[in-house]
């Protein structure tokens, strides 16, 4: 693969990731704005806004599984290191590309299985507010399928290197 071409895949990846890290910040700015709203509606007011619940879950939701999807590109997922740190140190980056490429694999399957039960519930709307219910359900194959891109980038060039934003700058 020629060094232009990585370098092409390196900054595609670190816009996707750059548009997720700012879609998670205003789904946590909508879903506090919403929970503020109906708080101070119910109990300055006597009466909270049906929608301001749906809202906040709905953000709540994609903050929850974009912020996986980001995790696993930024390096900071949940994970121990016990037998990471006690793998000697010339097949550590071995075993580090091993398990990047679970994460890789647990991607795909969130992705198809998330794919599954969208076709499943497909049709449905929201209860308060009335919005399809794909919205909703749509979350967890488009995080598997950016769980699947970052962590098969990881495992790829090298776990424990720098993440893509940084290379593309």
């Amino acid at each position: 693969m020629s060094a232009s071409v990585k370098q092409s895949i390196e900054r595609g990846i670190a816009l996707v990731a750059s548009l997720l890290r700012a879609s998670l910040i205003a789904a946590v700015a909508i879903m506090l704005a919403c929970i503020a709203i109906q708080v101070v509606m119910r109990y300055v007011f006597g009466r909270a806004p049906s929608w301001s619940e749906e809202v906040a879950v709905l953000m709540f939701a994609w903050a929850t599984m974009g912020g996986l999807a980001l995790g696993v590109h930024e390096g900071f997922h949940v994970r121990l290191d016990f037998l990471v740190n006690q793998t000697p140190a010339p097949a550590r980056r071995w075993f580090e590309r091993l398990l990047e490429s679970l994460a890789a694999v647990f991607g795909a399957y969130l992705a198809w299985s998330g794919q599954r039960f969208l076709d499943i519930t497909g049709g449905a709307v929201s209860a308060a507010i009335g919005y399809p219910i794909e919205i909703l359900h749509g979350f967890a194959p488009v995080a598997g399928a950016l769980i699947f891109l970052f962590a098969l980038r990881r495992a790829i060039y090298a776990p424990g290197s720098r993440p893509v934003t940084e290379l593309a700058t």
